[in-house]
């Protein structure tokens, strides 16, 4: 789409002739005076919350420690809690018009330009924590600048801090905006423009995840504000757009996230941000909103919201993600969508949303400050949702909602969960997926699938012989089906061969007295087959039958039932899930062939 726009255009004839910051400057005190006492409340309660504590030390060790201890938070905490200070100090002056903050913004500014990388420590290119010893170089090289999500993303609020607080700077000491040009040229636009050799720009690889439009989009924001040249602005862009073009073709048509909705922030979120820039830059010219994938992809939460603040979270996907609603209703105001601009205005409004988002980004937190929301009723979404690439089927019969997938075992962010199934009732889901936990050194590495949120065995699926479903793209679905009230699948292929199964045709169905699923196997051999399903609430057993929150599932009266609890230790899965999870495992005797259906009705 881009690179055949770009062959027939002058982008550089279309480019304005100054840079502009699209953001009101402090000074513009009709604008920010328009924002709401309920925002402008939470950003004084931040600034004063984070203004009692220093700025954090960024030490070596807590760089340190992914390599030594696979922790990524022990650097994390610190490093994101300088920018969301920083975020909030320069809030609070727009916001208050006061510069009762000035000195936590000059100190915020101060410390990120004088930290050896942007980068985070798990994203370093020298770190590699399963690596021998003496081959590990855990520490970033000093001018080997390396272009991650995060030093893209401190580029873009300084870039708008500069702009946005240009005279307060300056009356500062000049030195200050300089230092932030400088700074951003040579570790984000001199890398940007000359290297070739970083996977996220698709040059040598495919498989691109969420990483590029969210790069490309804080790259594309700080040199719109910081770019005086004009022309190489237009190189940038043309440079930039390509690297979109290579991320929406490995994009599915329906517009599918296999990252999960808590992704779309990051993925479509941020290719609205790249639209947006691009159309504001070449006055209108670069306008691609009727392009059908695109218009996908910016729709995908309106297929995947339940109800509230609760969305489908297969994946690394959290059951209540803190979305950009602005961006959200944005996505829906540039498509004319008013089922999208609703649900962006009501996520706006939910307890998940916050004015400076799960991590600091200026940009973001201004356009939701600045951007007016209306009054629109978010509607209980009452249409059946199949998006076919992705394979996902969400089912809808009055309070009961079932969510089903088939895919494969290598998409992003994956679990090993082909077959899957969350059901809702009333908006709770009562059979769930755990979602995400906390990152680790093994959630991106050769150990992911020890990590007990990934593996199948905490899924809503079968254990064959207590074997679990195996990694890899070849572990897929087949034979998937649309049916008027469900899915139906074979996912005998999502194990693996030393399973021994022929055939394992699941069929699952919805009706407004609940949820059925049947699944039919074939073994090699004689094997025991049990069921897994991860309740919500306290179940209680009795033969035939379980009983937990508003639901009751009946299953084969010679099956057994055992029960695990599963506290919500970790923090991540504690704030979607606070009672955690009761594991219930179903199985009966061994044997070739198993025909078993579980009926779940409401209470």
């Amino acid at each position: 789409m881009f690179r055949t726009y770009l062959q027939n255009h002058d982008v550089a004839a279309l480019v304005g002739q100054k840079p502009a910051c699209p953001f009101a400057r402090m000074g513009e005190r009709d604008k920010w005076d328009a924002v709401t006492p309920r925002e402008r409340e939470a950003i004084d309660r931040l600034w004063r919350e984070l203004h009692a504590k220093p700025y954090p030390m960024v030490l070596a060790t807590d760089f340190l420690a992914f390599v030594r201890n696979g922790s990524r938070t022990q650097f994390e905490d610190p490093y994101f809690l300088r920018r969301t200070k920083l975020v909030a100090s320069v809030l609070h002056m727009c916001v208050t018009g006061t510069s009762e903050a000035l000195d936590d913004v000059v100190n915020g500014v101060w410390c990120i330009l004088e930290e050896t990388s942007w980068v985070i420590s798990a994203h370093n290119v020298n770190a590699i924590p399963l690596a021998p010893p003496a081959s590990k170089k855990p520490l970033p090289e000093i001018g080997d600048f390396y272009i991650d999500l995060f030093s893209a993303q401190t580029a873009g609020i300084l870039a708008v801090t500069s702009h946005m607080l240009a005279d307060e700077l300056d009356g500062v000491a000049p030195v200050i905006r300089r230092r932030i040009s400088r700074e951003i040229e040579r570790r984000i636009f001199t890398p940007f423009m000359t290297r070739d050799d970083m996977w996220w720009m698709g040059f040598i690889r495919k498989d691109l995840c969420n990483w590029t439009p969210w790069i490309v989009s804080n790259v594309l924001l700080a040199a719109s504000m910081e770019m005086g040249d004009r022309v190489r602005l237009a190189q940038l862009m043309e440079r930039a757009a390509p690297m979109i073009d290579r991320w929406l073709d490995v994009m599915p048509e329906d517009g599918g996230c296999d990252e999960g909705t808590a992704y779309y922030n990051v993925a479509g979120g941020a290719l609205l941000d790249c639209l947006e820039i691009l159309e504001r830059e070449t006055h209108g010219a670069m306008a691609f909103w009727d392009v059908p994938k695109i218009r996908s992809i910016l729709s995908f939460p309106l297929h995947t919201h339940i109800a509230g603040d609760v969305f489908v979270n297969f994946a690394d996907c959290d059951a209540i993600p803190s979305l950009a609603g602005e961006r959200i209703q944005s996505a829906g105001e540039h498509l004319g969508d008013a089922a999208l601009i609703a649900l962006g205005e009501h996520a706006r409004r939910t307890a998940a949303a916050q004015v400076t988002g799960d991590i600091a980004n200026l940009a973001r937190a201004v356009m939701q400050l600045l951007h007016p929301a209306g009054g629109a009723i978010c509607a209980t979404q009452e249409k059946d949702a199949w998006l076919p690439d992705l394979q996902l089927r969400t089912v809808r019969r009055g309070g009961v909602v079932l969510c089903a997938k088939g895919g494969h075992n290598a998409e992003s962010h994956n679990h090993n969960d082909v077959g899957a199934f969350i059901l809702y009732i009333d908006g709770e889901a009562q059979i769930a997926d755990m979602g995400n936990v906390t990152y680790t050194a093994k959630t991106f590495g050769p150990e992911r699938y020890t990590i007990f949120n990934t593996r199948s065995m905490n899924h809503n699926l079968p254990l064959i012989g207590g074997i679990e479903q195996a990694a890899g793209r070849e572990h897929a679905a087949k034979d998937v089906q649309y049916l008027k009230d469900g899915l139906r699948l074979d996912i005998a292929a999502a194990y693996p061969e030393s399973a021994g199964v022929k055939t394992l045709v699941r069929t699952m169905t919805a009706s407004e007295r609940g949820a059925v699923i049947r699944d039919e196997i074939e073994l090699v051999g004689d094997k025991r087959v049990s069921w897994v399903f991860m309740m919500t609430h306290e179940p209680v057993i009795v033969p035939g039958s379980i009983r937990a929150g508003k639901v009751t599932l009946t299953h084969d009266t010679d099956m057994t039932a055992q029960v695990t609890r599963m506290p919500a230790d970790d923090p991540r899965l504690a704030r979607n899930y606070p009672d955690g999870f009761w594991r219930v495992e179903i199985a009966g005797a061994e044997g070739t062939h198993h025909a078993r259906t579980f009926a779940i009705g409401l209470n």
